[in-house]
């Protein structure tokens, strides 16, 4: 099998080649038909998140081992099975579920694998997508995607489910209050497509790309601002009627956490997704005094991006705008990524 792969942290993409592997037990080899290429896969790249103040978490530590097979967004054809595997066959199609954890602690036990404290994600902690096969330790890890292109399908798996995690962590306020959503990026675009299949009100969307904000609102948005904008809280705060109650920040920098804090009204929830990076600093009586709720969200889990499939089954795909590009290409697409300049999502396509 041929593979694009992380060798060194920074250092450009490295083809490999290698024997195909033979899944055993419960796996499945997959040949894989799309790629999504995610913001997480920059991190992964460079080998750190940035937390503000100088200092760093090196990705190395957290027992990521290289060389590396990134891309945790999959949509894969079986192409064989393990002996134990019952419930798919050589030819089917799949979306993957990649946050896989050790199965064994109360955490994977309730369902919240993405949560675990042994991950063994793909494309994260195991091989995953940037090549021409995978393999799935598991069946229940294959979801499928009932007619979707496999382009479209992939980025569901992260893109997708981590967005529909966000928005369902905002309850019945989605319903009757305006969304305010930071960023709009590939996240963004799928978080707004999202929340309109689920009954949003309406969103607000903030970006410093004008670009960026003018594709919001054709895709939907009832607004778009300049984030960098000197009266940008103002702004959010005369369009929401007072403030948000509801707010979803998919940059996660300190200013885009800073703009999103003080946007919120009494009682307003904001969840941080974004893994940008930074620190802030909050005045310890705002939480009581404003009753506000700053929640991170990760990814999610099966049983969300099962339920996101069903979403889609009844409501149709997100309009989520999906450029393809060769697997082969998988560096230069990281770069444009990183550089900004990509409107909706990636995926590599073997």
């Amino acid at each position: 099998m041929i593979s694009f792969d992380v060798c060194q942290c920074g250092a450009p993409l490295q083809r490999s080649e290698r024997p195909t592997p033979k899944p055993a037990g419960s796996e499945v080899l997959l040949k894989v038909k799309a790629a999504g290429v995610c913001h997480s896969d920059l991190h992964i790249w460079d080998g750190f998140y940035e937390m503000g103040a100088g200092k760093r978490m090196n990705l190395l530590d957290r027992g990521i081992k290289l060389p590396l097979t990134m891309g945790h967004e999959i949509v894969g054809q079986v192409a064989a099975v393990g002996p134990d595997v019952k419930g798919v066959k050589v030819g089917d199609v799949r979306l993957v579920f990649p946050w896989i954890g050790c199965g064994t602690c109360n955490v994977c036990k309730a369902g919240e694998e993405q949560l675990c404290g042994k991950p063994k994600f793909l494309g994260v902690f195991a091989n995953g997508g940037y090549g021409d096969h995978v393999i799935v330790p598991h069946e229940r890890y294959l979801l499928d995607i009932h007619g979707l292109l496999p382009e479209n399908a992939a980025p569901l798996a992260c893109s997708g489910v981590t967005t529909y995690g966000a928005l369902k962590k905002l309850g019945a306020a989605l319903q009757r209050e305006l969304l305010v959503i930071i960023g709009a990026g590939g996240l963004g675009f799928m978080c707004l497509s999202l929340a309109q299949a689920m009954g949003s009100l309406g969103a607000i969307v903030v970006d410093i790309d004008p670009a960026k904000r003018e594709a919001a609102l054709k895709a939907g948005a009832m607004a778009a601002v300049d984030g960098k904008a000197e009266d940008a809280v103002k702004q959010i705060v005369k369009l929401t009627n007072g403030g948000a109650w509801n707010a979803i920040d998919l940059v996660g920098s300190s200013q885009t956490v800073k703009l999103g804090s003080d946007i919120l009204t009494k009682g307003g929830r904001l969840i941080v997704v974004g893994l940008f990076g930074g620190d802030i600093t909050l005045s310890t009586p705002v939480f009581p005094l404003r009753a506000i709720t700053i929640q991170g969200s990760y990814v999610g889990s099966l049983r969300e991006l099962k339920e996101l499939l069903e979403l889609i089954r009844q409501k149709g795909a997100p309009a989520l705008p999906v450029a393809t590009r060769p697997l082969t290409s998988a560096g230069s697409a990281l770069e444009d990524l990183r550089a900004g300049n990509v409107i909706g999502r990636l995926v590599l396509t073997p």
